[in-house]
């Protein structure tokens, strides 16, 4: 493999990481304030790349963006009062199995609405803008992706650290009750997080669909349940762990198709879950939880 190659496959491996970030940050926020596995996240971020399809047959990209996230963000706030909020002080298991729920729910009401044949991805000219480097070709998508990621970690982290918000965010998942007892808006926190999580899905729909360009009912599923993998191997909960994680399975998936091996990029992603499982439970920057009795 020569000089180039080499770099076009690393540019490649951050991309796919940065939008896999992206999406994993969405499960470990909301695992942070609730305690809950979101396994319908996958799922909104596929309706984020249907909503896509149909905004831009009929307004311009620039345009289509905004209301497509908003559009985004408004059915993960739907889908948290819907079906997480009636079940707030219900068993883990009850909200476990709402969620599975819902994520069977958007695949279906998708195949119904779309069909279940994939549909094309439409081509935002921006994104797609080629930029050539040496011998090194690649689109904006490709570089924009890795460093949109890791403005939006910064954002995150100094709103997490440095607002009103943030603070009732972090009291909400240090302890559910006490934040209760002082007085912190649990419903509006929780809403919030899901609304933060579900607008990264749909930045993450935007950066990965462009490279792939279609869309089926199923094809948030896999990438789902990666991203919840990457959130796993970083530690759950830790919004820099998730992009670790991410940026682990983009190199990780890169590599082996690279090297001729990518009939195994997706089983990869699920060993190395089961071998981090086995060594460290809790992930890179995850702390060990103590249930109080």
């Amino acid at each position: 493999m020569d000089a180039t190659t080499f770099l076009q496959q690393c540019l490649t491996a951050i991309s796919l990481g940065g939008a896999y970030a992206l999406i994993a940050i969405g499960y470990t926020l909301v695992y942070g304030i609730l305690r809950l596995i979101n396994f319908a996240h996958g799922d909104i971020f596929m309706m984020a790349g249907y909503f896509m399809i149909f905004a831009m047959a009929s307004m311009p990209w620039y345009i289509a963006i905004p209301v497509v996230l908003a559009a985004t963000v408004l059915l993960g706030v739907l889908i948290e009062k819907a079906a997480y909020k009636p079940l707030r002080n219900a068993p883990r298991m009850s909200v476990m199995i709402s969620a599975i729920g819902v994520s069977y729910l958007l695949q279906n009401l998708a195949t119904y609405l779309f069909t279940a044949l994939p549909k094309g991805y439409p081509e935002i000219p921006v994104l797609k803008k080629i930029i050539k480097f040496g011998d090194l070709s690649f689109s904006l998508v490709t570089v924009l992706t890795p460093i949109l990621t890791l403005i939006i970690v910064y954002i995150l982290m100094m709103l997490i650290k440095h607002t009103k918000m943030g603070m009732a965010m972090r009291a909400v998942s240090k302890d559910y009750e006490t934040a209760q007892l002082m007085g912190i808006k649990i419903n509006k926190t929780v809403s919030f997080t899901f609304a933060i999580g579900s607008l990264l899905a749909g930045i993450g729909s935007i950066l990965y669909f462009t490279d792939r360009m279609t869309v089926f009912p199923y094809s948030g599923s896999l990438p789902g349940l990666k991203c919840f993998v990457a959130a796993v191997i970083g530690g759950i909960g830790s919004i820099p762990g998730a992009v670790i994680g991410g940026f682990i399975l983009g190199f990780g998936e890169t590599a082996l198709v690279a090297g001729g091996y990518s009939t195994f990029s997706d089983a990869f992603t699920f060993v190395l879950l089961i071998i981090m499982l086995l060594v460290r439970p809790t992930g890179i920057f995850g702390e060990k939880v103590t249930d109080k009795v």
